[in-house]
């Protein structure tokens, strides 16, 4: 090893922020697959003769998904799902996959440095959840059991997330500490991938360029503004100054390893001081994960983090609606909310949906991915790039979907509609994000294996695997518009007045025939009724519609407006 070069300061507790490093959380949180002939016991070994093997494939050095399906043996569906997955979690919006149209997404494949980084995060296993600071308070919020617990001897999703201790999500930190700490180990195999040997001098010489150091920003990034619109090579001192119009020099592999450790060692030196404080008594501000209150269309609560996600965590029996201005950054994460209706009215990169149970949540446009995980007898309206559900039960998703829906975990009575709403601005988020209206692919889903090898609390070692169960197509008379509330005239008004994925015919039939309120109201008015049998049954029709709202939960919904 060279003489390693020094971060910029010599303590973690004095360093700059903009100096730090991070991990990229969207490959970790967005990016496993529980493939079993992805993940590899030794990667290194194992990623760098079929990384020779795949540059063979392309003499452009980007590979298509026939080749992905070649070289790893995997089925051709797999290997488009690689790919997919892949262009959701990479961190340049320049690369040629992210502007492709879903039809030639294969001429142009991924670059070959980027795919064996995401195999080699494959290997990667998830922290488990902490215990929740006041059980007793989060034990009022959780819903009954389900209905299934009575006869399926395995623990539903939502028994697995508070079982025991009533764990919960990881913190940022911890997550953030727990990915980098998989990095820090694992970074002399990840920098052997990019390197190359100096020709004529062996494998003992190993170099990286400037091209291929920058790849090493699939996992990393500087600064507290998040990773878009930086090169990590402007932060490297061996790379920092190098003249645009000249290529810069190859730097020894074993130089870029020191420099990136040391980089490591400080921003969890920094973490640790971050949390220390946090176990010894109150958490500052900027780093506290807070829960949301009971509201109202409440829009000024929630955990704002400038390069993390927004937080919408712990609402019970309310309405909440988020619209593009409350949000700080361009990912959300809704954790643990029971009973409520949630309205997130914004285009986003990311969005997690974690823990909740029933409730109806609703996500603008989302251009790269969204999870949902742990929940029961939730429904998820969503237009999205593409979508993944995890170990949830009872829950239906009305999906607006360029990409096939991915089902992995174990799940049970999940049912998948096409997608039911609009707001005003809905269309314009779509384009912003870049969501495509004439591709819905809702009726498509693809379900991988019950145990993720990635997560030990859903599936411990040593349980057989099965595939997971797909989700039915809702019964067309059951399906109907979701029509959402208008509580701010201003920034929701815009160009769409209806839906922009067109609807299979059978679900328009039937769209027509349950959405006759004005036809019933017409066949009132016309009724060969005495008035005060009109009354009655005028009266009569009231009292099963408040009956329906309470039953159902849509009551509060009244509430929350009438409170406005």
């Amino acid at each position: 090893m060279s003489d390693p070069i020094e971060p910029s300061t010599s303590s973690s507790s004095t360093k700059d922020p903009a100096l730090l490093i991070h991990p990229r959380r969207e490959p970790f949180e967005h990016g496993l697959l529980p493939i079993p002939k992805l993940i590899f016991t030794d990667p290194t070994q194992t990623l760098i003769p079929l990384k020779q093997k795949l540059i063979e494939q392309s003499s452009s050095h980007r590979v298509n998904s026939a080749a992905i399906s070649e070289v790893l043996q995997i089925s051709i569906d797999h290997a488009r799902l690689v790919l997919d997955t892949l262009a959701s979690v990479l961190p340049s919006e320049s690369d040629p996959l992210l502007k492709s149209k879903p039809d030639v997404v294969d001429e142009v494949g991924a670059d070959v440095n980027d795919l064996v980084l995401f195999l080699y995060i494959q290997s990667y296993k998830k922290l488990l959840p902490r215990t929740h600071k006041d059980s007793a308070a989060v034990a009022d919020v959780w819903p009954s059991t389900s209905a299934f617990d009575g006869y399926l001897s395995a623990l539903s999703p939502l028994q697995l997330v508070r079982s025991n201790s009533r764990r919960f999500v990881p913190s940022q930190a911890d997550e953030e500490a727990h990915q980098l700490s998989y990095l820090q180990k694992h970074l002399a195999n990840i920098v052997s991938l990019l390197a190359e040997p100096v020709e004529g001098e062996g494998e003992e010489s190993l170099v990286l360029t400037m091209e291929k150091f920058e790849h090493l920003g699939f996992l990393f990034y500087f600064g507290d503004k998040g990773s878009e619109g930086y090169h990590l090579g402007q932060y490297a001192p061996f790379f920092a100054n190098s003249d645009p119009d000249m290529p810069a020099v190859p730097v020894p592999a074993a130089q870029v390893h020191d420099w990136v450790l040391q980089n490591i060692v400080s921003s969890l030196e920094n973490i640790s001081e971050r949390i220390s404080p946090k176990e010894n008594g109150p958490p500052s501000s900027s780093d506290q994960d807070v829960p949301m209150a009971d509201a109202c269309t409440s829009t000024n609560k929630g955990s704002i983090n400038v390069r993390g996600p927004s937080f919408i965590e712990g609402i019970s029996k309310s309405s909440l609606i988020k619209q593009a201005s409350d949000l700080k950054g361009s990912s959300v994460k809704v954790l643990n909310c029971h009973d409520s209706v949630i309205y997130i009215l914004a285009p986003l990169r990311y969005a997690t949906v974690y823990g909740c149970s029933d409730a109806t949540i609703v996500l603008g446009a989302v251009g790269k991915a969204v999870r949902i995980e742990h929940c029961e007898r939730v429904h998820v309206i969503t237009a999205a790039k593409r979508i993944c559900i995890a170990n949830c039960r009872e829950c239906m998703f009305f999906l607006g979907v360029n990409q096939r829906p991915l089902i992995v975990g174990d799940n049970h009575k999940l049912q998948v509609a096409p997608y039911n709403t609009f707001y005003g601005q809905l269309e314009e988020h779509m384009n912003e994000v870049g969501i495509d209206a004439t591709v819905n692919r809702w009726n498509e889903p693809l379900a991988l294996g019950v145990v993720d090898p990635h997560d030990s609390l859903s599936h411990p070692a040593g349980v057989s695997d099965a595939q997971a169960e797909s989700g039915s197509h809702l019964d067309p008379e059951q399906f109907t518009n979701f029509l959402i509330p208008n509580w701010y005239g201003g920034e929701s008004e815009g160009s769409t007045k209806d839906n922009p994925f067109p609807l299979p015919d059978i679900y328009v039939a039937s769209q027509h025939r349950n959405n006759n309120l004005g036809e019933v109201k017409q066949l009132l008015r016309e009724a060969p009724l005495e008035e005060n049998k009109k009354r009655e049954l005028s009266t009569a029709l009231h009292v099963y519609f408040k009956d329906w709202l309470y039953a159902s939960g849509n009551i509060r919904q009244l509430y929350c407006l009438q409170g406005e």
